[in-house]
């Protein structure tokens, strides 16, 4: 269990020091809802040679919960997966879940998560439901039984949360617990992370990771329930940047110290309800393997970016590592020593009728992997260990910034 430095006193400081992630003018106009950043992003490589080869006559039994603005329970296609069969859907909004009883062809609505978890017949639950309230959920499902999986992170502002959750899967070894962060299905991290195992990159000296989700100038905030994506901070939501060393390694972060970055244009800015004044913000860490790292997430205008690249004793890779079918495995006498992974670096094939979908090609691949670690009794790409280790560097990061950049311990997590 890790001890945490008290939240009151940390949310007292921030709120008189610390932005929106997305900030903009109050005179900004409301406009159409903009398509999602990020779902556009379909490209990904994979080995058509590792052909996905049925397993099972099985059908995983599955409840789908969350359809708001990202509509996020049904792109992750749980519903066009052989061996699966959504029997249940639920959102608070009733023409919500209508639409997702709809777009999945699942007759069965429930009006709520807390109605869902009643239902015997159900043995996993995909949470597509609010950030802060994404730990809340998974322990409810598992103190119910079921298998669950959530979108990112594992929680949005409050650690202490990570931590029940965190003792709830200890407490239910038996029930499969995934965080679906995207990164870890990019195909430059799965290579990544293949790569590392093999020894290709030694131990990593440093990696960089950035997410900048960004919008067009005068593109009002996303509609989020209870507005919390208008009231936290940016390395809050860190996830996408940090697996380029957690879902890379499997390690963890030891100590971080950060910076906030200032509206460019407004210097005065109106703190949000989380107290935070933050467009962007610059996280240093050190790691437990004695390498140090960079985490950078940012809310003003841009491209949309999730990437990261990791340089390691005896190698790296980054936008200029052109080729998938090589990677430095080894020393001899000094000299380093080259041996191809072949396509043992590319992610398989997706079963028929699954689509990778967006975030680079990794919402299929995350519905699969969830689905595999159930049905083969595996752990799943992103466990409880890994999900906390990518999730808590935030929290502490944010208040290095609130302190001007002081240097934090950072928990550390081990079943």
């Amino acid at each position: 269990m890790s001890k945490h430095i008290n939240r009151r006193s940390f949310l007292g400081t921030a709120a008189a020091s610390a932005l929106a992630p997305y900030f903009f003018s109050s005179e900004t106009k409301a406009q159409e809802a903009p398509q999602v950043a990020g779902f556009d992003q379909t490209s990904t490589t994979y080995d058509p040679l590792k052909e996905w080869r049925p397993y099972t006559d099985r059908k995983l039994r599955v409840g789908l919960v969350g359809y708001g603005f990202c509509k996020f329970s049904a792109q992750f296609e749980f519903q066009n997966h052989p061996n699966v069969e959504v029997v249940a859907v639920s959102d608070l909004f009733p023409d919500r879940c209508a639409a997702l009883s709809k777009a999945v062809k699942c007759e069965q609505t429930y009006p709520s998560l807390e109605e869902m978890v009643k239902d015997d017949s159900i043995e996993a639950i995909f949470c597509a439901t609010d950030a802060p309230s994404h730990a809340k959920h998974a322990i409810l499902c598992l103190e119910h039984g079921k298998h669950v999986c959530h979108a990112v992170p594992v929680f949005y502002g409050d650690p202490e949360w990570g931590d029940k959750l965190f003792e709830c899967c200890k407490k239910h070894p038996d029930l499969k617990y995934a965080m679906f962060e995207t990164s870890t299905f990019h195909s430059d991290l799965y290579a990544m992370e293949k790569i590392y195992k093999a020894g290709g990159f030694g131990k990593l000296i440093y990696t960089e990771g950035e997410y900048d989700h960004t919008k067009e100038p005068g593109q009002g905030p996303y509609p989020s329930y209870n507005d919390w994506r208008k009231n936290g901070t940016p390395l809050w939501y860190p996830t996408h940047a940090s697996a380029y060393y957690v879902g890379v390694t499997h390690q963890y972060f030891t100590d971080v110290s950060a910076k906030g970055i200032m509206p460019l244009d407004n210097p005065n800015p109106t703190p949000n309800g989380s107290g935070n004044v933050f467009i962007g913000e610059v996280a240093t860490l050190n790691t437990s393997e004695g390498g140090l790292a960079r985490i950078m997430c940012c809310n003003a205008y841009g491209k949309y970016l999730e990437a990261g690249r990791v340089r390691g004793q005896i190698g790296g890779f980054d936008a200029t590592y052109t080729s998938l079918e090589e990677a430095y495995v080894g020393t001899e006498d000094g000299r380093r020593i080259v041996a191809s992974l072949g396509d043992s670096i590319k992610k398989p094939a997706l079963p028929p009728g699954v689509s990778a979908g967006g975030h680079e090609g990794s919402h299929g691949y995350l519905c699969c992997d969830f689905v595999d670690a159930v049905l083969k009794d595996q752990q799943p790409r992103v466990g409880i260990v890994d999900a906390l280790h990518m999730t808590v560097l935030g929290y502490y990061a944010h208040l290095s910034a609130t302190k001007d950049g002081e240097t934090i311990k950072l928990p550390h997590y081990e079943l």
